[in-house]
């Protein structure tokens, strides 16, 4: 539909829902020139809280009017025999996809986000499996890479705090251990801001990254909160993709 209205020549589309609505819209308008705006709606709007919008539409709406389009770039997931999806917030493999697979939907049509938290315990007590992540030529190991253009993650907290979607690249925060002890050590650093200098976790800045299926079997992957399968994959940056409708104080923060 986002594409047809583009071709059609409208000088505006708005999508309303959450992450995966948004993100249906953005691979509708990847190279075209049409403004699109975001209302939260749905489970959680991620985009949302990284521009400030408010997560109620009417007054999401309202700010809207005063949005200044803007080019951004946008992120590619590629896998062998399969079609490239973009995605405008971030990918995530390993633990989180993994816990996106294993979700409950009557528990998600019921209680919204405290399904993904459920999901997450119901995690703890079994180790996630390592693989092969590759970054500027330099290989290691993780239990879940976040690849991510955006602060938020969720809604609820921050991982990445140094990527805004202005930039060009991504922020790829690799989590190498797998074992529940090993992220109850991790979530607890992300609440008090000291991930960056925790042992077993990596943050660096890149615009291509390429990940390897486990010996041990499959590892998941999600793009903006969609489950889309398991690797090997490549995630790149697309530049100048989409003009996206962003509140001026978050223009000027670039």
């Amino acid at each position: 539909m986002a594409r047809n209205a583009a071709e059609a020549g409208f000088d505006l589309i708005l999508a309303a829902g959450g992450d995966g609505t948004i993100n249906e819209a953005v691979n509708g308008l990847v190279g075209s020139r049409v403004a699109f705006g975001a209302l939260p709606a749905g489970t959680a709007n991620v985009l949302a809280n990284e521009l400030g919008l408010s997560n109620r539409p009417d007054l999401a709406a309202r700010q809207l009017l005063e949005a200044v389009p803007t080019r951004i770039s946008v992120g590619a997931l590629d896998r062998p025999g399969q079609l490239r999806r973009h995605f405008l917030l971030m990918a995530g493999v390993g633990l989180d996809a993994l816990i996106i697979y294993d979700l409950d939907l009557g528990l998600k049509a019921r209680f919204g986000k405290l399904a993904y938290w459920h999901g997450g315990f119901s995690n703890m007590g079994r180790a996630t499996d390592q693989f092969p992540v590759e970054v500027d030529g330099v290989v290691s190991k993780a239990s879940f890479a976040l690849i991510t253009r955006v602060r938020n993650y969720g809604g609820d907290f921050e991982i990445a705090r140094r990527i805004r979607l202005t930039d060009s690249d991504f922020e790829v925060v690799l989590f190498e251990n797998g074992n529940w002890y090993d992220y109850l050590k991790y979530f607890g650093s992300v609440v008090v801001n000291r991930l960056y200098k925790t042992p077993g976790v990596t943050v660096v800045r890149a615009k291509e990254v390429s990940m390897k299926q486990a010996e041990s079997g499959k590892i998941r992957v999600q793009t903006d909160g969609e489950l889309l399968g398991t690797l090997p994959a490549t995630v790149s940056t697309i530049p100048d993709a989409i003009s996206l409708l962003m509140p001026p104080a978050y223009v000027k923060k670039a």
